[in-house]
């Protein structure tokens, strides 16, 4: 049986106050197998974001295991892309030089391989611009190039088009779903937006709050193309609504 590219195993964070430990999350195991598309929902403080930091190696004191690509996780890798929901460009560099401040030495004077990247998301032409001249939607597309560029066998992406109006958040799902397919990475997405989750994802996990725990995976098949309409959609669409309602919480051992 082929190894999972993501293990979790049994892990377990908490956080001390000045008053008291609170557990963000409790007994989470999931497996990810290459070249899924996972989405993680949730309500706000059920600890999706720092599942997500803890795979990407950004936090590393908790209990239980992580492996990548069957080893365990001690810090950030080149091979593990992280996408935030704010852009993190410097303001100071133009669009090209974010992208080669990002890239290994050698690979710092490979102009053909930045525009490669910038025309993977659709913004040649904008190479010698400025963070200040993008809009949102385009400064995050750098922000998706500058992670693209160090070739990620995992990218994890913490409600990357969170602060975007609806529209360019919409234009951008449909271009992440594009450069999923084409350059077969896996991904693991966490959101709030239901819609998104389900769009977007071929798994859907579902958190419960307080602690965080893996309430239920849902499994999406839309078909090809992905409609946002329809019985598929509406379907699971209701599922996981549903589970945001129920007061039962299911087990939470889980392996896609």
């Amino acid at each position: 049986m082929k190894e999972p590219i993501v293990s979790i195993k049994q892990v377990t964070k908490t956080f001390q106050t000045k008053e008291n430990t609170v557990t963000a999350l409790e007994q989470i195991n999931l497996s990810v197998e290459e070249g899924d598309f996972v989405s993680i929902i949730g309500g706000s403080g059920c600890g999706k974001s720092t599942l997500l930091r803890i795979i990407g190696g950004l936090e590393t004191s908790y209990q239980g295991e992580v492996l990548v690509e069957g080893k365990p996780v001690s810090g950030p890798s080149r091979k593990t892309g992280f996408i935030f929901q704010d852009h993190r460009l410097l303001p100071w560099l133009t669009v090209r030089e974010n992208i080669r401040f990002s890239l290994p030495i050698e690979q710092k004077t490979d102009d053909d391989w930045i525009e490669e990247n910038l025309n993977l998301v659709g913004l040649t032409g904008f190479e010698d611009a400025y963070p200040r001249q993008l809009s949102g939607g385009m400064a995050q597309r750098v922000a998706i190039a500058r992670a693209l560029a160090n070739k990620p066998k995992l990218l994890l992406l913490d409600e990357p088009f969170g602060a975007l109006d609806a529209i360019t958040k919409v234009h951008l799902q449909e271009q992440l779903l594009r450069i999923w397919k084409q350059e077969q990475i896996t991904m693991i997405i966490v959101t709030h937006d239901i819609d998104e989750a389900v769009y977007l994802g071929n798994h859907v996990v579902v958190m419960t709050p307080h602690p965080g725990r893996i309430k239920r995976i849902q499994t999406v098949d839309l078909g090809t193309p992905r409609l946002r309409t329809g019985p598929q959609f509406t379907q699971v669409r209701d599922k996981i609504y549903h589970d945001f309602f129920e007061e039962t919480t299911l087990p939470f051992v889980y392996t896609i």
